[in-house]
C-alpha cells in the first residue's frame, strides 16, 4: 500500500508542476487549449465571454487572463448578476447619487468604476436584465457609465468579462439576451 501511495503522490507531484496554470490544474488537451486561449486573449483589451457548466471554473479562467493581461496591476471586481436582486443590480454595477433613492445617503461609486485600471467580471451575465443590457452595451462601446440619479457621463476604465452557463443563442432566439 505504501508504494502505491508513494506512487500516486509522485504523478500529482508531476500534475502540480507540469499541469498548473495560474491555479488551475489539468493536463488533457482540452485544458491545454484552454490555457493557450487565456494566454492569447489575455494581451488584448478586448472583452471576452467564458462560456460552461456550473462549478467548471468561468471564474478561475477570467482571473488567469487578468493575472496574463497588462491590466493585472489593477483590481479585479467580480460580480453574481443572479445574486442581486434587479432593484439593486443597476446601484451595484453603476454606483448611485446622493439621494436617488431611499437610503442613498452618500455618493457610491459601482463595480465598474470600482474596477478601473483593472478588470470587472460579470458573473452570470445571462441573468442580467434587458434594461442594464443596454447599460452595459454603451460601456463596452463608449467606455461611459451613467451613476443611478445621476445626470453625468463617466468615464470608466475596467476590461469586462463575461461569464454564463445559460445558452445566449436560445436566450437570443427567445428575445432574452440582446445580439449586441
Amino acid at each position: 500500500h505504501i508504494a502505491q501511495l508513494e506512487r500516486e503522490y509522485r504523478q500529482m507531484q508531476q500534475v502540480c508542476q507540469h499541469g498548473n496554470f495560474e491555479g488551475m490544474l489539468g493536463t488533457s488537451p482540452r485544458m491545454a487549449e484552454v490555457f493557450s486561449t487565456v494566454r492569447k486573449v489575455a494581451t488584448s483589451n478586448a472583452p471576452v465571454l467564458v462560456l460552461g457548466e456550473s462549478g467548471t471554473g468561468k471564474e478561475m479562467v477570467a482571473l488567469a487572463v487578468h493575472r496574463r493581461s497588462p491590466r493585472s496591476q489593477g483590481p479585479f471586481v467580480a460580480i453574481n448578476c443572479g445574486a442581486i436582486p434587479e432593484n439593486l443590480l443597476e446601484s451595484e454595477l453603476f454606483g448611485h447619487e446622493k439621494g436617488s433613492f431611499t437610503g442613498a445617503h452618500v455618493q457610491r461609486q459601482g463595480r465598474v468604476e470600482m474596477a478601473g485600471g483593472g478588470t470587472l467580471f460579470l458573473d452570470e451575465i445571462g441573468e442580467l436584465p434587458a434594461a442594464l443590457q443596454v447599460k452595459i452595451l454603451r460601456f463596452l462601446q463608449d467606455g461611459t457609465i451613467e451613476r443611478v440619479g445621476g445626470r453625468k457621463l463617466i468615464q470608466g476604465d475596467a476590461r469586462i468579462i463575461a461569464a454564463t452557463n445559460r445558452d445566449l443563442k436560445q436566450m437570443l432566439a427567445q428575445g432574452k439576451f440582446r445580439e449586441d
